[in-house]
C-alpha cells in the first residue's frame, strides 16, 4: 500500500511505539456501548497510518463522534446509503478509536460521558489517548479483514455505521468507531476489457488510464488510453478531479498490474466511485488477447 504526501511513494515502516501497540492489539472485546452521531459532517486533514502500518487515504467527509441522538427519516437514509451491502470479507472500513490505561476508570467514564454529550472523539483522542494515532484524532485508516487482530476486527466489522463500541485490551480501555466503509478496487481481466473496448459506447463513456512511463508507451500501447505517468504523479495528482470524472467508470493500466493497482487505490481514496485495475496489465493483454502488441 501507499500513502500520498505530495508524491506517491512506498509507505515507511511505523515507529517503534506505534508498532508496540498495534502488534499487540489482542483485544478482549465487550461491545457494550452503542451510540449514534448527529447528522452533520466534518472534514479531516491528512491522517497517519502508524497504527496499522500505512495506506493511502485522502478522506471525504467523516461523521463526527457521537451523541445520543438516533437519526430518522431522510438523514438516516443518507447515512445508511453511504454503507454498502457487501460482505465483511470484501469491504474495508475506516476506523477511529480512543485508548486510555486500564486503571484510568474515572477518566474513561468521563470521556464516555463527554462523547454522550456530543464532544468530538477526535478532539478527545488528541488530548487523552495513549495510542500514537492521537495525533491524527484517533484515526487508524482504512482496514480490511486480516489486517487487525481477530477480536478488534469482530467488534469493528459488526459495528453499525457511525456506532461506537467499548472494549478492553491488554493496553487499556478503548472507544472504537467505524466512520465509513468502501468496497476494494476491482480487477478486470484483459479478455473482458477487450470485449468492452469493441463497444463504441464504452470507449466514449469509460475513462481509460495508462500509468506507465513515456518510453514504455512508445513501445506498446492500447487505443483510447490517457497517459498519467506514475513518476509524474506530483504534476497531475493535485487536480485529478478536473482531468477525470469521479462518477465515471475508470480503468487503470500498467505493464503487469502492480503500478495500476497503486493508482487505482489512490483514485478510489479521492472519491472515484468505480475504479478497475486491469489485471496483468498490457503484458497480459499481449499474451492473451493481441500478440501483435510488443512485450518488453
Amino acid at each position: 500500500m501507499f500513502r500520498v504526501t505530495g508524491t506517491l511513494s512506498a509507505a515507511s515502516s511505523p515507529a517503534v511505539a506505534a508498532v508496540s501497540i498495534s502488534a499487540a492489539l489482542r483485544l478482549s472485546i465487550t461491545p457494550t456501548l452503542a451510540i449514534v452521531s448527529p447528522p452533520h459532517l466534518r472534514w479531516f486533514s491528512t491522517f497517519s497510518r502508524q497504527f496499522l502500518g500505512g495506506g493511502i487515504s485522502s478522506l471525504r467527509p467523516r461523521i463526527p463522534s457521537p451523541c445520543p441522538i438516533r437519526l430518522s427519516g431522510f438523514s438516516a437514509l443518507k447515512m445508511r446509503a453511504s454503507f454498502s451491502s457487501g460482505s465483511s470479507a470484501s469491504r474495508e472500513i475506516l476506523v477511529q478509536h480512543l485508548l486510555v490505561k486500564d486503571d484510568d476508570i474515572e477518566l474513561f467514564a468521563e470521556l464516555q460521558k463527554r462523547i454522550l454529550e456530543g464532544e468530538e472523539m477526535s478532539d478527545l483522542a488528541a488530548e487523552y489517548s495513549i495510542c500514537p494515532s492521537k495525533k491524527d484524532g484517533g484515526i487508524l485508516g482504512w482496514v480490511k479483514l486480516g489486517q487487525m487482530v481477530p477480536e478488534f476486527e469482530e467488534a469493528a466489522f459488526k459495528a453499525e455505521p457511525n456506532q461506537v463500541v467499548r472494549c478492553r485490551t491488554q493496553f487499556g480501555l478503548h472507544l472504537l468507531q467505524v466512520l465509513s466503509e468502501r468496497e476494494p478496487v476491482k480487477d478486470i481481466q484483459v479478455e473482458e476489457l477487450h470485449s468492452k473496448m469493441q463497444d463504441p459506447v464504452f470507449m466514449d463513456e469509460a475513462q481509460l488510464i495508462d500509468v506507465r512511463e513515456p518510453d514504455e508507451i512508445a513501445i506498446a500501447s492500447l487505443p483510447g488510453f490517457q497517459v498519467f505517468p506514475l513518476r509524474q504523479f506530483g504534476t497531475w495528482a493535485p487536480d485529478i478531479t478536473s482531468k477525470l470524472n469521479p462518477e465515471k467508470d475508470t480503468f487503470v493500466l500498467c505493464k503487469a498490474g502492480g503500478r495500476s493497482m497503486q493508482v487505482a487505490n489512490w483514485l478510489q481514496s479521492q472519491g472515484f466511485k468505480s475504479v478497475y485495475n486491469i489485471a496483468g496489465g498490457i503484458q497480459a493483454y499481449s499474451l492473451k488477447v493481441d500478440p501483435s502488441i510488443p512485450t518488453y
